[in-house]
């Protein structure tokens, strides 16, 4: 169900907004606008999910709080702009607090163009492809918002790498698009009909989008028409199309009405062609009985039921355009221009009038011709309830009609024809033959001394007595008179006009087409003989002088004696003052650090004297989003800010050097074009402004006695403070020009305390701080220079015009511009010295002062230190970004995970204009670790080298003999590691850090550490088992493998496989490892998508990785992701890609892989979970041996939904080292063996790729 709205002007209270609660489609345009005294959280909890279309357009303007449509209208999905508002269905316009348009929804503007313009806060604005909106952009007006430069404008998922959006090109610029950071601009492959959420494509009747595919019951709005919840290419049978997307019913548009102000013209609607509409297309007409349209023949006869129609324009006399039968009343009053052919084209098919005809002050007319197809005037209504045709005061008419071609009747009433100078009488007395009205008129009514003759009568002269001036409206009055004889008095004519200079006459009219003639003003005489005739002059201009006269309209004859008229002399008043329009064209630029130049142009209206203009400016703070957001953030744009140091349209060219100045080119025709739009857009836009918004009004009361402002304000409630006062001062219809008592010519400050300012450092987020407004007055000119203002920084900049009354009348309401001050070359810098302080193991704390007065705010900081180069150690070098955020909390940063040694940092800050310069550099030192021998020491003498098995990564590995402490009988084979006499202090530690790990692991499948044929899926399952079980026995012991690969497994003759090589073999296979960014060797083949994007890593990535290993068994060793660079494999892992399914390879464990390659790491299982799935495939000799089945093991399967990773252990592999060995529960340690049985050892080699066990090294 859906509720249909008509027109909706919202404006002035916000609460006029819940007028749209229950509206679904607004049938007709919606304004929502002047809403000044609202703050963001006003709109806050306000939303209109109903709404998802317009027919005709949407308006905004000077709305303040609002800062996205997001809310708002989060389901407004098609505009139709079957009407449109100067050729655009959406206006965006002077918005000063929008900061994106947020309409997420909207997939559909089918007709009109987009204006959006001045709108200083407006993003996201760059992310918009308005070309998946319309059929064409070409004329889109966006200008005057946001710099793209300074906007973050981030869509969806660009943090997060995970990139939701799609990429289209605009004007050769592909970029992902979004109207704002949390929502996609959406895109449908279906062409026009629109998709579902889920992509599937909409019924081909729908538009906007739909909730179920192919189905046009589900259509969010129809492309064609609606009828009974169904979207349909045309209206069903006894059903017609209205508003151009809707079916209506015969009886449903017989009951519409065509909007009129006159109830007289709110005819029916008629159907015609399948559609309801409010009249009969041309040449056709109305069927009265059946409300359809049908060809005429011939001439198409059409009724127009008029009541009384005053025509004094081309428009006005437009309605008529095709009117053969006028029922009604018509009153022609046309003074100015010569539109005789206008008046034909549109009164020419006119034959009958069933009232009357009256033409008067028609200054402009010479004849009557152009009614030439009038035939009768019936006199159903009469005017003064004798007169069917009335002609008075027509200076320039000349002919009635030619009566030798023209034949007009009067069958009832009187003709009146009277000062009509230039009209002969034979005309007169002609058409009283020719109308049959021959004989009904006395001489009083064909008067022979006012028509066809030029000559004066002797008159008297009226005095005026008494006139009130406002700034709009002149009263007037003057004396009284009776003509002599008691002839009858008709009426009064008072002439008035615009008259700069006290130089006019009495005459009127002196060209037909003159457009310096008269106003006029029809006055009746006053109900009682003792009381003073007078009128009431409206519409005027303030401040503007008039000419004024009256002349006494009488019924006397020419043959009687003492004929006398009466007419006043010509005076003249002026109206009162009022506020100025706004000034025009303010435009502003910095010159300094501390100064703005701003200049304007005079307003157009400037009703009175103006004698200074007031210039107000206040601090504004930057945007929000700038103190929040982490600009470390690959992802995140750092925002550019330019001061403002040249003027946007110079056109000022008096100081400009007249030498070696070019002509300017002349403008083409498609330019001169464009321009006349945008001006003619101005205007009109500029008239709307002035003619129905900046209405005055009075905020608190009426004025009274004593006060020295125009209105007087008393506020109630128990401390209760005005709303802010910047929000109230720059948006009054209008201003007072002076506010308080503190004000003087020079400089006002209108904060209540001015001590309140701070001057601390502008990077902070200010809590809810006030800046001061300021104030200043300009006289006799047009431009001004503003001082002592911070260095980049944001103002904004109001300027008001006053005129010699503003004391009374208030100065213009404001325009206002936004301009940034220059910077301060030194401002970003880092006062003082770095300092440092050890907080931890391998962890140091920077500290360093903020700039005290930045340029603008600071977005974050730089560290960038040096290990200093010793003895064979490698000098290397590293930056740190540090979230301004993350510095409050330290008063710097800490640097974690350094080695051992000496290093050399410095830092600098990153503002809103750029970069500082870098700190001295400071000096500090990491003490390294020394190894302490143990109980695990042994003697050197008891260890015999039998032989050597190869090249370890730091020196050579042997097979050898170990003699325990009972002698000869007590001897175990071991593979002994050495390290060269060549490796460094850092690859030593590392060699003894692994030694010390292996202390604490004592577990049956954790290595203490021909070609057969391939291995069963029996044989396949028990080594899952086994190596399964050895993870589990490390999970349990809180360690993180990080490496675990077929290469670190060993398995005996008997396919006994245990885990080694605790991080130590990346030399030896080079080519598997990868070096991120700088950092360590990674595993890239084997790591978790969340490991190759943090570096952090849990027993889940060991799960991942033993994924991997069980892909290598089902391959016989092939290497993961062969024919991919490690590049590649880093970039396919990290966008969900997994291996595919090995050939041959058994469902059991395919199945196994795709468990532990669960995207989500809570979803992978843990390894007791994989054991609990596979301990019935796994052989007896398991149950003894395993940890699994061992009485130690406490830990209970649980399900994946049960597991909370938090309790996990954590480890960075970039540069966390494994941690230190731990004693076992019974306090002993005892040495791993390589193996109690096996003589041979094979390792599965990743690099190699003929799917056999290779013969290998364990290092």
């Amino acid at each position: 169900s859906f509720s249909v709205c008509g027109t909706m002007d919202i404006r002035n209270d916000v609460s006029e907004l819940h007028q749209l609660e229950n509206c679904s489609v607004i049938e007709g345009n919606l304004q929502i606008l002047l809403i000044s005294t609202t703050q963001g959280e006003d709109f806050r909890g306000l939303s209109f999910p109903r709404l998802v279309m317009i027919t005709d357009f949407l308006l905004l303007f000077r709305v303040y709080g609002l800062e996205s449509l997001r809310d708002l209208f989060p389901n407004l999905s098609v505009i139709r702009g079957n009407q449109l508002f100067f050729n655009y269905a959406l206006v965006i316009f002077e918005m000063p607090h929008l900061r994106m348009i947020g309409l997420h929804s909207l997939t559909r503007i089918m007709r009109g163009a987009v204006r959006i313009e001045k709108n200083q806060e407006l993003c996201h604005l760059s992310t918009v492809d308005w070309t998946l909106l319309m059929d064409s952009t070409e004329n889109n007006h966006i200008v005057g918002n946001k710099l793209q430069v300074e906007c973050a404008d981030v869509c969806p998922g660009i943090l997060d790498e995970e990139k939701t959006c799609v990429k289209t090109d605009v004007n050769g610029h592909k970029d992902y698009r979004c109207w704002t950071s949390t929502y996609c601009q959406k895109v449908c492959s279906c062409g026009g009909q629109g998709c579902t959420a889920n992509g599937e494509c909409c019924h081909r009747e729908c538009i906007g989008g739909c909730s179920l595919p192919n189905d046009n019951r589900a259509c969010v709005a129809c492309r064609n028409f609606l009828y009974n919840g169904r979207c349909l290419p045309s209206c069903p049978a006894r059903t017609y199309g209205y508003a151009t997307w809707r079916c209506v019913t015969a009886d449903y548009c017989a009951s519409l009405r065509k909007v009129s102000e006159d109830p007289h013209k709110a005819s029916k609607f008629v159907i015609h062609n399948g559609e309801c509409m409010s009249e009969c297309p041309a040449g056709f007409t109305r069927n009265e009985s059946s409300l359809f349209c049908h060809e005429c023949e011939g001439l198409c006869p059409k009724e127009c039921k008029i009541g009384t129609l005053t025509i004094d324009t081309s428009q006005a006399a437009q309605e008529l355009k095709g009117c053969t039968h006028v029922e009604g009343n018509l009153i022609l009053n046309i003074r100015k221009d010569n539109l005789a052919s206008e008046l034909e084209a549109s009164l020419g098919n006119i034959e009958t009038i069933t009232g009357f005809l009256k033409i008067k002050h028609s200054f402009a007319l010479v004849s009557l011709s152009f009614f030439r197809s009038l035939r009768l005037i019936r006199g159903d209504s009469m005017v003064d309830g004798n007169y069917t045709l009335y002609v008075l005061d027509n200076q320039n008419l000349m002919q009635l009609w030619d009566w030798d071609h023209h034949t007009l009747s009067i069958p009832v009433g009187k003709m009146y024809f009277a000062f009509n100078p230039k009209l002969c009488l034979s005309q007169i007395y002609e058409m009283e033959k020719i109308t049959g009205t021959q004989g009904r008129q006395n001489k009083a009514e064909i008067n022979p001394r006012t028509n066809g003759d030029r000559a004066s009568c002797k008159s008297r002269t009226l005095r005026f007595i008494s006139n009130v001036t406002e700034s709009t409206k002149i009263f007037i009055k003057w004396e009284r008179y009776q003509p002599l004889g008691l002839r009858d008095l008709s009426s009064f004519i008072v002439y008035y006009r615009e008259s700069p200079f006290q130089n006019v006459t009495e005459w009127v009219g002196q060209e037909a087409c003159g457009s310096n003639s008269w106003n006029m003003v029809d006055v009746d005489l006053p109900l009682h003989k003792d009381q003073d005739p007078g009128v009431e002059l409206t519409k005027l201009k303030p401040w503007t002088q008039y000419a004024i006269f009256v002349r006494a309209i009488t019924l006397s004859t020419a043959d009687e004696e003492n004929n006398h008229g009466a007419k006043s002399n010509v005076i003249y008043i002026r109206t009162r003052p009022a506020a100025p329009t706004v000034p025009l064209n303010v435009l502003s630029m910095s010159n300094s650090s501390t100064q703005l130049v701003v200049r304007w142009k005079p307003p157009n209206h400037r009703n009175g004297n103006i004698t200074y203009y007031l210039v107000r400016w206040q601090r504004q703070e930057e945007d929000e989003e700038l103190y929040i957001s982490n600009y470390c953030n690959k992802g995140l744009k750092l925002p550019t800010t330019n001061a403002d140091t040249t003027f946007e349209d110079d056109d000022d060219d008096s100081n400009q050097d007249g030498e070696d100045k070019c002509c300017q080119c002349p403008k083409t025709e498609s330019e001169l074009a464009m321009a006349a739009e945008e001006i003619s857009f101005q205007k009109k836009f500029e008239n709307f402004l002035h003619n129905s918004i900046f209405m005055p009004k009075v905020p608190c009361g009426p004025r009274r006695a004593g006060v020295a402002g125009p209105y007087s304000c008393s506020y109630s409630g128990h401390g209760k403070q005005l709303k802010k006062r910047r929000d109230t001062i720059w948006v009054a219809n209008m201003t007072v020009a002076s506010r308080n008592d503190t004000s003087i010519d020079g400089l006002n400050v209108t904060v209540e305390n001015q001590s309140t300012v701070n001057h601390t450092s502008s990077s902070s987020k200010p809590e809810d701080n006030e800046y001061p407004i300021q104030e200043d007055k300009v006289f006799m000119r047009e431009r001004t220079v503003i001082s002592n203002l911070h260095h980049f920084t944001f103002y904004r900049i109001d300027i008001h015009a006053c005129n010699h009354a503003a004391h009374m009348v208030g100065c213009s309401a404001a325009t206002f511009v936004f301009t940034r001050t220059m910077p301060e070359l030194y401002a970003d810098n880092i006062p003082g010295k770095v300092t440092w302080e050890p907080v931890g193991k391998n962890v140091i704390l920077l500290k360093w002062e903020e700039p005290p007065r930045p340029n603008g705010l600071i977005l974050k900081y730089q560290i960038r230190y040096t290990k200093l180069k010793k003895d064979q150690d490698e000098e290397f070098e590293a930056e740190e970004c540090v979230p301004r955020k993350m510095y409050e909390k330290f008063k710097g940063y800490q640097i974690r995970r350094l080695q051992a040694g000496n290093y050399s940092a410095i830092v600098r800050a990153t503002s809103l204009y750029g970069n500082g310069s870098w700190t001295e550099p400071v000096n500090f030192y990491i003490p390294g670790s020394v190894y302490k021998p143990d109980e695990w020491e042994v003697v050197r003498e008891n260890i015999t080298i039998v032989r050597e098995l190869g090249q370890g990564s730091f020196g050579m590995v042997y097979e050898g003999l170990l003699r325990g402490p009972s002698g000869d009988h007590d001897v175990r084979r071991v593979a002994l590691k050495t390290v060269s006499e060549s490796t460094g202090i850092r690859q030593r530690i590392e060699f003894l850090r692994e030694a010390s790990v292996m202390k604490g692991f004592s577990c049956h499948h954790v290595n203490n550490p021909g070609n057969p044929p391939p291995p069963s899926l029996k044989q396949m399952l028990q080594m899952t088992g086994e190596i399964a079980d050895g993870m589990a026995y490390l999970n349990d012991k809180k360690f993180v493998h990080r490496d675990l690969a077929a290469r670190n497994c060993m398995v005996s003759e008997e396919f006994t496989v245990k885990i080694g090589d605790f991080g130590m073999t990346r030399d030896v296979y080079e080519t598997d490892y990868y070096r991120k960014g700088g950092k360590g060797l990674l595993p890239v083949r084997w790591m978790s998508p969340e490991a190759l994007k943090d570096g952090i890593f849990t027993t889940y990535a060991d799960v991942w990785s033993f994924g991997v290993v069980l892909w290598e068994i089902a391959t016989l060793a092939e290497q993961p992701y062969q024919g991919m660079s490690n590049e590649q494999v880093l970039h396919y892992v990290t966008r969900n890609g997994i291996l595919e399914k090995p050939d041959n390879c058994p469902e059991k464990l395919n199945y196994l892989m795709r468990w532990c390659w669960q995207q989500n790491p809570k979803n992978r299982p843990s390894f007791l979970e994989i054991l609990e799935s596979i301990k019935d495939e796994l052989d007896p000799s398991f149950h003894t041996v395993s940890f699994f089945y061992s009485r130690n093991t406490k830990q209970e399967v649980t399900k994946p939904a049960e597991r909370k990773i938090k309790g996990t252990s954590v480890l960075d592999l970039v540069s966390n080292p494994l941690l230190p060995t731990q004693k076992m529960k019974n306090g002993s340690a005892t040495a791993l063996p390589l193996t109690d049985k096996a003589n041979r050892y094979i390792h599965c080699n990743g690099t190699e790729s003929d799917k056999t066990f290779q013969t290998s090294r364990y290092l």
